[in-house]
């Protein structure tokens, strides 16, 4: 594993390449697997070890043969309100096969800040959405960022070790994930709404309501595909090799470089 480091603040270069089919199984191959996964993590905010986080999520698929080329960006502080300068250039998302948000800003409210986010991704950008980027923008009143996330959500409920339900075994992010798996103890978010393009391929079961929430799905925005999941508020989570192997197969689909059979897109 090498580091690169830029002249920009609080934007981490990371070059991991190795061979994919660890991760896709034996046999399996990536499209344009020639190619490394060019990866943008915009991580930061409030509630969260994020530089933890980050390790870990490279080091899982540093450790699944993932070939990756990283940018990281680190920036707004860790409040719940922020307006960060990456963001601010009309073409940040160019070049990247995926952005995956893991940022945790509920109290920024601007309109055409947000839609200066998501209006790249309906262009095409693919996502990953981890956790607090669920109640990222909780604040607007603009719908554009739930839309893109696939779920609505404003509140979680007690951290605990809740049992995932897989209701898409054929979909290939599950592939070899344990139906009634325990996650490490962590939050349950609560889902509001599924929006309409969003497929659900696990739940959890609430512990006080006992209705079941989407816990990991995919979703399609405009012409960008998306993965999310609700999961990932403690270093226990980005320790369960189970969580971090969806994480990798979750990136990886949303990239196109993970096979798929066409009914299963």
């Amino acid at each position: 594993m090498s580091l690169r480091f830029s002249v920009v603040p609080f934007v981490l270069f990371l070059a991991v390449c190795l061979p994919l089919n660890k991760v896709l199984g034996e046999g399996g191959t990536s499209r344009n697997s020639a190619t490394p996964v060019n990866i943008l993590l915009i991580t930061s905010g409030c509630c969260h070890d994020y530089d933890f986080q980050t390790k870990a999520m490279q080091l899982a698929m540093d450790e699944h043969g993932v070939d990756a080329v990283w940018t990281v960006v680190n920036e707004g502080g860790n409040g719940t309100k922020a307006q960060i300068e990456f963001y601010k250039n009309p073409k940040w998302a160019e070049g990247f096969d995926v952005v995956i948000h893991n940022e945790c800003f509920a109290n920024t409210s601007d309109a055409d800040y947000i839609r200066g986010i998501t209006a790249p991704h309906h262009a095409g950008t693919n996502a990953v959405v981890i956790h607090c980027a669920m109640h990222t923008y909780r604040a607007a009143e603009i719908d554009d960022w739930r839309k893109f996330l696939g779920v609505t959500s404003r509140r979680h409920e007690h951290q605990s070790n809740y049992k995932v339900d897989v209701t898409k075994k054929d979909h290939p992010i599950m592939k070899g994930f344990p139906d009634g798996h325990i996650t490490a103890k962590d939050e349950l978010y609560v889902i509001e709404k599924v929006w309409p393009e969003t497929t659900v391929l696990a739940t959890s079961k609430s512990e006080k309501t006992e209705k079941d929430h989407a816990v990991f799905w995919i979703n399609k925005f405009g012409k960008a595909r998306v993965f999310g999941t609700t999961y990932g508020h403690s270093n226990g989570t980005f320790e369960d090799e189970v969580f971090l192997k969806a994480l990798t197969r979750g990136t990886l689909w949303a990239a196109g470089k993970l096979p798929v059979a066409k009914s299963a897109e």
